[in-house]
């Protein structure tokens, strides 16, 4: 099929239609920007009672966002900081999740002014994995650096279709390789996907070999600066194919989908209002299942892009962290990433008031892992990297943190995702389970890949945990140490 048939054959009118109101879809420019106006120098009192609902699990209003958003006073935003990691604590105790993004393609159709990508990017080195080239990726990420789980991510192309998707994460999932340290297989266990929209039937194809999350990000929700940095004429230029992506999926069977926006691209405030509302309209939709998880990058710089420098929006360190923590404050029980775009020292200080998720050890080139070249060369990835620091080093820093990373996939395997791991979050239950499986992973984890200085800070975490879980849940104090026997015994896999 030549590409402008498949470019033609791409977008489904029909699958767009179905979910408007009135003809219309749920983000309503001049409302956000009213709510924004009227929420203007909020009382104190109504920012506390605010913060109070937020550590009630309980989404919130686009009015008490928009309040939030309009806060200046340092005081008060200390409080907002503060309560932020009130949440994330209460909703995911001290775990944080490590992943490895796997570019499989960089062909794409689409002209995007901020993206390396771009169809008339000319300098950029295109390529799309083979199969075999894909396994010796996950072989790396498996069995020499430690990763579980990955995200997985394509340009939108015909040679990168659903079917090229669907190949390539059985291609992962049928990866069996010896640990660094020897002492058994690794896996990934958990394969999520960054990629175009599709329709319900392509959707389908994927559920069915096993996809984990389904990611896309709206970039901008402002229907304006969405057409100025999208040209007319390629398909991502529509706003609403785009915007109810994940509609789609859910109706496809698939439990779990996660929203972003590229901060740069328009005011900050707007976006953090259109996440919200892309939040809420999935849980009205869909019987309270909101994002699985909510990501936020910021523009960074990429091969032959002007238009990142030329950006008028960029985001400021301290809004950065103001967004995170406001992002958990609207949406508390949602998971929320943050990536190797981000220098070190941002990640130090945004993590603690909302981030529970981070990736590690990461190569944005297509073949990256596998084909050992530096750990940047802007002319095969999609942007500049802020945070080139290992998995060991990551892991080893967030221990003598007083984090524990969790590698559990359990839930995915038991049952527990979609609306019901949604429910188990809103109501603090799911860390029953979690707790568990992260210290069952972790040791694991430890045992397979960590260097003599991050399993000595790992040891501290674990005996950490165990203690705790043997003075608040003794009931299940003797089955997890059998289990933990089994795994310093040799034994993989073992989770609650």
């Amino acid at each position: 099929m030549e590409t402008k048939d498949w470019i033609n054959g791409v977008i489904k009118e029909e699958e767009i239609t179905r979910y408007l109101e009135n003809g219309k879809d749920f983000i309503n420019d001049g409302e956000i920007w009213q709510k924004l106006e009227t929420n203007k120098n909020p009382e104190p009192q109504k920012v506390r009672d605010i913060l109070k609902k937020s550590f009630a699990i309980e989404t919130l209003e686009p009015d008490e966002t928009a309040a939030l958003l309009n806060v200046e006073d340092e005081e008060l935003l200390e409080e907002m900081f503060d309560m932020a990691g009130k949440v994330k604590k209460k909703v995911y105790d001290n775990r944080i999740v490590t992943f490895a993004p796997l570019y499989c393609s960089n062909l794409c159709v689409n002209n995007c002014l901020y993206c390396a990508f771009r169809k008339e990017n000319h300098v950029e080195k295109r390529r799309r994995l083979t199969l075999e080239e894909v396994r010796n990726e996950a072989r790396v990420l498996a069995g020499k650096i430690g990763h579980k789980r990955l995200i997985v991510v394509y340009g939108e192309h015909p040679s990168s279709d659903a079917n090229y998707i669907a190949d390539t994460i059985k291609a992962i999932y049928e990866v069996n390789v010896e640990t660094k340290n020897g002492n058994g297989n690794a896996q990934i266990r958990r394969v999520n996907i960054n990629a175009a929209p599709m329709c319900i039937d392509d959707f389908k194809m994927l559920r069915e070999v096993g996809i984990g999350t389904y990611q896309v990000f709206q970039e901008t929700y402002s229907h304006e600066a969405y057409k100025l940095v999208h040209p007319a004429g390629t398909i991502k230029s529509n706003y609403q194919w785009r915007l109810y992506a994940l509609h789609r999926a859910v109706e496809a069977g698939i439990d779990d989908v996660a929203i972003g926006a590229l901060f740069g691209l328009y005011d900050w405030r707007f976006e953090v209002m259109g996440l919200l509302y892309h939040a809420r309209e999935l849980e009205k939709r869909f019987d309270g299942l909101g994002p699985h998880t909510i990501s936020f990058p910021r523009l960074e710089p990429a091969a032959n892009t002007p238009f990142i420098e030329e950006s008028k929006h960029k985001v400021s360190d301290r809004n950065f962290k103001k967004l995170v923590a406001i992002i958990r404050l609207s949406v508390p029980y949602t998971g929320m990433i943050i990536t190797a775009r981000e220098r070190a020292d941002i990640k130090r200080d945004v993590i603690p008031v909302g981030c529970t998720q981070t990736d590690a050890s990461t190569r944005i080139g297509i073949g990256a892992y596998s084909d050992k070249y530096s750990e940047q060369e802007a002319e095969r990835q999609q942007f500049v990297l802020g945070d080139t620091r290992s998995l060991d080093e990551v892991i080893g820093e967030f221990a003598e943190s007083g984090y524990i990373t969790s590698f559990c996939t359990a839930g995915y395997r038991c049952g527990r995702t979609g609306k019901h791991i949604m429910n188990l979050l809103k109501c603090g239950k799911e860390a029953h389970f979690c707790k568990l499986n992260a210290v069952l992973t972790f040791r694991e984890w430890l045992d397979d890949f960590a260097g003599d200085k991050t399993k000595k800070a790992g040891e501290k975490i674990i005996k950490k945990e165990i203690d705790e879980i043997k003075e608040k849940k003794p009931s299940v104090y003797p089955k997890l140490m059998e289990c933990y026997k089994r795994i310093e015994n040799g034994e993989r896999d073992i989770y609650f």
